[in-house]
């Protein structure tokens, strides 16, 4: 845009009286009022349901002045044809309306050619028809817009007014339903909407959504004003310079406000010394029109002449209107059925679309009309279902919205209905997911029916049924949020109950325990056990993986940790199973249900076997001789060596881990400590199982070969027993009298007899903290002891009885 053409879009803009030095003044002054009606082939409609004329229809134009009017007021009635073609004079009417002739006010009939109707209403004076006539056929271009923008200024006007009217009803009724109410409205009627006032306190969201009412009103695709044709093209930038101005409302524009502004400017370019002219503004209820004005009328000079527009005359045009959702389906039995459009929000604010019905379409094909009526705040048609037998109907069918469009026959949109019926309802294609005991589950339903759904419970396996949340997912299909927070596992039923019947629908459910989650599953290649990891494991029943069915071990390896062992006895399956191999198992719960788990196969476990061991005694030989060649005295040493298998040779990297069977003790051998290399393949290594493990280890042990971090099975390797410290032995005389033996850690002694096969032995009780005991007779200087940390094996001790003392003798 040049400078030159900006200043001139600047200096037009400011230049027009009360346009941009002060926002213009509301029209909120009551002027008289007009009763018109609309008469087309002998059908009458007041002025409220006619939203434009046509050539040859007869125009009923009549002041409805009070008895005491003091000001006569000259009623004048001028059709218009262009901005460039003055009408004839014939197109002018006139009525006294202070004579009692004219008291039945004017009746014309449209002229062809006609494209505009102002009415006027102008103080009596000398000349003032006259005056009128040439005022118009002088600059037929001003009346012509002015008739335009009061036409357009009207209808908006009456789209802020029924949103302002539904604000305060509602905010009077129940507050609290603004927040929900108040974006349908601005949706139906094209309101600007504040969604900030939204978030306020009840008590001042209303007068939050009020503010600026004039701003409020968007346009509604037929608005031909002063903005849209600033904002078009390139003037574009300059409208958005002055929208931020305090002349221009900071950026407070709507068509409403550039209508207004255009009529102002138009009239007031025709002001004269006599007359002045005032745009009013019209509410149309029934036949009767309300004058709003926005400046008080002179009766001096100048004189204010009130200038009121009427419907165009142009070919009727049917309202824009569709479907808020095309695709929705809606439920033909519920009552107060909304139907939901947009598109044309006079619908909602004025009375031009009337008469209107739900065309709907029966099994024997004849027609059944449900009325309707435009309900702005519910941003539909409500139809009146009363009465509506759904066994006349198919369970799917379609209704029309049918009416008048002023006189002209209009029809609407198409709307999918369904009957409400017993349903077949199925789990939707997409839900997979279980229910969970302690969790709320969302559960997808499927059946054509959904739309007529009313209502539906839950109850559970144990309980009373109670309502849960549910809302449409589609024209067939709906989302339950199923409560189980309360509910344990087992079975529970859906209640689905739809408008119009009495029996509700069920739907089974199943409910399951909280799953356990899945860590991981560690196998090896060539294998054929592995070990599941996570929580809950006691709810797995079996894994399957690539063909392999595996099944809880209760045997399964000792070291599986809070993991769970799992075996497969099928080998070729277990055999197919290749190191790095990446498959999807299927763990299989109890209940039933299967999750899936990614596997990895890891690399086979590394092998050794035992070549030999030998066990050094600490000291020279104790008088306790154990015969079981795995024993492993707590002091003494042990040497043992190892033949590589898997792989085939020795790297020196290796580890040898040995450890008690019930894990509580271990220790790791390395090559920087008990771990020698005689050459690749064979390796020997020590232990000194008191330094290693601990005073308290005892029992079993077992090794395995560490490579790379990947451990190779356990293998038996000796058994680990601790020696009691054991001292001299008094015996009483004769072969069957009793002895003591005296001693240290005797606890370590689980039971001790005169003969090897144990018939009469003496116990030591669990825990003996005492240092002698009360044991046999020894025979030959021998006794016979199992220990406590091998029970089964039997040791020999040999012991030296002293010579019985003269107190032991008289004992």
């Amino acid at each position: 845009m040049t400078n030159a053409l900006r200043f001139f879009c600047l200096a037009l803009f400011l230049a027009a009286p009360g346009l941009a030095l002060a926002e213009p003044a509301a029209f909120d002054l009551a002027g008289p009022r007009l009763d018109v009606r609309v008469t087309d082939a002998g059908v009458t409609l007041p002025i409220a349901e006619v939203p434009s004329l046509a050539p040859g229809e007869v125009l009923s134009i009549r002041a409805d002045l009070p008895p005491d009017q003091s000001a006569r007021y000259l009623l004048v009635a001028a059709f218009l044809r262009g901005a460039t073609n003055p009408p004839p004079k014939s197109w002018f009417s006139q009525s006294r309306t202070w004579d009692p002739k004219d008291r039945a006010g004017l009746r014309l009939i449209v002229p062809v050619g006609a494209q505009q109707v102002l009415v006027f209403l102008a103080p009596e004076t000398g000349g003032d028809f006259s005056t009128l006539v040439d005022a118009v056929r002088g600059r037929p271009g001003a009346f012509v817009r002015a008739a335009q923008d009061l036409d357009q200024a009207t209808l908006d006007r009456s789209r802020l007014d029924a949103y302002l009217n539904a604000i305060r009803a509602i905010d009077q009724a129940d507050p609290g339903r603004l927040k929900t109410a108040s974006p349908v409205l601005a949706r139906s009627l094209a309101i600007k909407l504040n969604a900030a006032c939204l978030e306020k306190t009840p008590a001042l969201q209303a007068p939050c959504l009020m503010q600026g009412q004039d701003a409020l009103v968007l346009d509604d695709g037929r608005s031909a004003s002063l903005a849209q044709a600033l904002t078009s093209g390139s003037p574009a930038s300059l409208v958005q310079d002055l929208s931020a101005t305090p002349q221009a409302g900071f950026g407070y524009y709507s068509a409403y406000i550039a209508s207004v502004m255009d009529i102002v400017r138009l009239l007031g370019s025709v002001h004269t010394a006599r007359y002045q002219y005032i745009p009013a503004l019209v509410t149309a209820r029934g036949d009767q029109l309300s004058l709003l004005l926005n400046a008080p009328p002179s009766f001096h000079d100048p004189m204010s002449v009130l200038v009121v527009g009427l419907p165009a005359v142009e070919p009727a045009k049917p309202p824009p209107l569709h479907a808020v959702d095309a695709q929705a389906a809606y439920c033909a039995e519920k009552p107060d059925l909304v139907l939901p459009v947009e598109g044309a929000p006079l619908v909602f604010s004025t009375g031009y679309a009337h008469d209107m019905v739900l065309r709907l379409k029966a099994k024997d094909g004849a027609s059944v009309d449900l009325p309707v009526s435009a309900d702005a705040e519910k941003g539909g048609f409500v139809a009146d279902t009363a009465g509506l037998g759904a066994a006349e109907f198919a369970d799917a069918f379609d209704g029309s919205l049918q009416g008048r469009w002023g006189f002209a026959p209009y029809s609407g949109p198409v709307f999918h209905l369904r009957s409400s019926a017993a349903q077949a309802w199925t789990l939707a294609g997409d839900d997979a997911a279980p229910l969970i005991a302690g969790h709320v589950g969302d559960v997808r339903l499927q059946a054509p029916g959904a739309p007529c759904v009313e209502s539906i419970a839950l109850k559970p396996a144990s309980g009373d049924p109670a309502p849960v949340d549910w809302s449409l997912a589609g024209p067939d299909k709906i989302l339950v949020k199923a409560p189980l927070k309360a509910a344990g596992p087992g079975e529970a039923v859906l209640l689905i109950r739809s408008y119009g019947r009495a029996a509700a629908d069920t739907v089974p459910l199943r409910v399951y325990a909280t799953p356990g989650h899945l860590d991981g599953f560690t196998l090896h290649a060539g294998d054929l056990t592995g070990v599941l990891k996570g929580g809950g494991l006691d709810q797995v029943k079996a894994l399957s993986l690539a063909g392999a069915s595996f099944a809880p071990d209760p045997a399964g390896p000792g070291d599986a940790g809070d993991g769970l062992a799992l075996t497969t006895s099928d080998a070729a399956a277990a055999a197919k199973l290749k190191p790095g191999q990446t498959a999807t198992a299927k763990v299989t719960l109890q209940d039933g249900r299967s999750l899936d788990l990614a596997v990895t196969v890891g690399a086979p476990r590394p092998r050794v076997a035992l070549i030999a061991k030998n066990v050094q005694p600490a000291g020279p030989p104790g008088r306790i001789h154990i015969a079981d060649p795995d024993a492993l005295p707590s002091g003494a040493r042990l040497t043992f060596s190892i033949h590589a298998e898997a792989p085939a040779a020795f790297s020196g990297d290796e580890k040898i881990e040995v450890a008690t069977v019930h894990g509580a003790f271990s220790t790791v051998l390395t090559a920087a400590d008990g771990l020698t290399l005689e050459d690749s393949e064979v390796a020997v290594a020590r232990l000194d199982p008191a330094k290693a493990l601990g005073a308290s280890a005892a029992g079993p042990l077992r090794f395995r070969i560490i490579d790379g971090g990947v451990a190779g099975d356990w293998l038996p390797l000796a058994t680990l027993v601790r020696l009691p410290d054991l001292g001299g032995i008094d015996c009483a005389a004769g072969p069957g009298q009793p002895c003591s033996l005296t001693g240290s850690n005797l606890f370590l002694i689980d039971a001790l007899s005169a003969d090897p096969a144990f018939d009469r032995p003496v116990q030591v009780p669990e825990g003996f903290t005492g240092e002698t005991l009360a044991v046999p007779h020894p025979r030959a200087g021998r006794l016979y002891m199992k220990l406590r940390d091998d029970p089964a094996a039997v040791a020999l001790v040999e012991v030296a009885a002293k010579k019985p003392t003269a107190a032991s003798a008289r004992q």
